[in-house]
């Protein structure tokens, strides 16, 4: 039996002033799956996760979150998502434990036991009492990861995650994601081709607004011939006329 939606755009679409950043976006995603979502920076990845989460108004088009309106019913999604952004959402001058207390009763709940308890299924304990701006990359990235499902989500939406992040503190992350995809539905964007091929279920790429290519692995390299997520992912921009020089 197919598992619920966990979010569903029909037609979605955003534009600013002349520019159209996502292009009648057509996407379902099953709960429980691990989405990677890649484009090269403007193809309307992160303007995709912006209206999901409520962060963005869509010019027209629906989307829905478990079925919930993300225009009619905001409040309702926004309880839903979770969200780890591009740029972490840390405060500098907070001690981690303060930072994740301080998110969990934004929630509503009990920032001591929530704060201990997230503090230990992450790993943090050695970080704890340290000031976040103190903190490295890879430990920031993780702290943001952890405020974003403090709350509980049933959905995380992860924005470039270990952007910036050495081979060692991403592959780190890439373990703490693996443990989180038992507990929820996770939509991942990406530039990293082997940290997609690597963690997602399926895959989609947009080129300049548009959902261009959809599948697994084994669909994209049927599709397009060739082998490898990046060499998929240079030969569907060829045939879009996408180039960066």
């Amino acid at each position: 039996m197919k598992n619920q939606p966990a979010f569903k755009t029909t037609n979605l679409t955003k534009k600013y002033k002349e520019k159209v950043a996502v292009d009648q976006l057509n996407l379902e995603v099953e709960e429980g799956e691990l989405f990677a979502l890649l484009g090269v920076n403007g193809a309307g990845k992160t303007t995709t996760i912006r209206m999901l989460t409520c962060l963005s108004t869509p010019t027209s088009g629906e989307a829905e979150i478990f079925g919930h309106s993300v225009t009619g019913d905001p409040d309702v999604v926004k309880a839903m998502v979770g969200v780890s952004p591009q740029d972490t959402a840390v405060a500098d001058n907070l001690t981690v434990v303060e930072n994740l207390r301080f998110m969990a009763e934004i929630y509503g709940k009990d920032g001591r036991e929530s704060a201990d308890r997230i503090i230990e299924d992450f790993g943090l304990t050695e970080v704890r009492d340290k000031k976040a701006r103190t903190l490295s990359g890879g430990w920031k990235r993780r702290l943001s990861i952890a405020m974003a499902i403090i709350g509980d989500p049933r959905i995380l939406f992860l924005d470039e995650p270990t952007l910036g992040l050495d081979v060692l503190a991403r592959r780190e992350l890439w373990s703490v994601i693996r443990k989180l995809r038992k507990r929820m539905t996770i939509i991942l964007t990406t530039h990293y081709m082997e940290e997609a091929e690597e963690l997602a279920d399926r895959i989609g790429i947009m080129m300049n607004g548009r959902l261009v290519r959809l599948g697994t692995m084994p669909e994209l390299e049927a599709d397009t011939g060739v082998k490898g997520l990046e060499q998929v992912f240079v030969t569907v921009a060829e045939k879009e006329g996408v180039y960066h020089v």
